[in-house]
């Protein structure tokens, strides 16, 4: 049981790189689009990562306990 547990965790871990990298990517690109200033673009981006790592953090615990 011990290694499902460690192959569930990997794979989640490398899905959950490629979530935030792909929503900074786009975060950026609104930025961008937007026109949004360089002394806001921290706090847009800090946001969006915290609630994508809410929500990465309460799949993994579902998917985990289920």
């Amino acid at each position: 049981m011990q290694g499902g547990i460690f192959l569930i965790s990997f794979w989640f871990i490398i899905f959950a790189i490629v979530i935030l990298y792909n929503i900074n990517r786009m975060t950026n690109s609104l930025c961008i689009q937007k026109e949004i200033s360089e002394e806001k673009q921290p706090k847009v981006f800090r946001t969006i990562n915290v609630l994508i790592t809410i929500l990465l953090l309460s799949s993994y615990i579902e998917i985990l306990y289920t």
